[in-house]
């Protein structure tokens, strides 16, 4: 159960930063696959971001996936929206929709 308190601090989070991952590990040391993906792809595109660490945690770990509704971890915001998890950055990377979508955000 979520209390309204992580849901503000992820709010808070969320608005603080224009592009932020919410994953297992940190952007230098990703803890699972699908989170060190993501961490490739955003450096790949040489955009600035931030990393949330679920795994230190556990309030925001379960409390990130009732904010969104989303049952996994990565999940990346940009500029305040949820894009998604590792498959959906991977496909909006291939289409290069996302590179897009991370211009418009820093850009605003």
């Amino acid at each position: 159960m979520t209390t309204p308190d992580i849901n503000t601090r992820i709010q808070d989070l969320i608005a603080q930063n224009k592009v932020l991952v919410f994953m297992k590990g940190s952007k230098l040391m990703p803890q699972c696959g699908f989170s060190n993906n993501v961490v490739q792809i955003l450096n790949m595109l040489g955009v600035t971001y931030e990393t949330i660490d679920v795994l230190s945690d556990p309030e925001i770990r379960q409390g990130i996936k009732d904010y969104s509704n989303w049952p996994t971890i990565p999940q990346v915001y940009v500029n305040g929206e949820f894009l998604g998890g590792s498959d959906i950055l991977i496909d909006l990377y291939q289409k290069g929709e996302l590179q897009e979508k991370i211009e418009v955000a820093i850009a605003s």
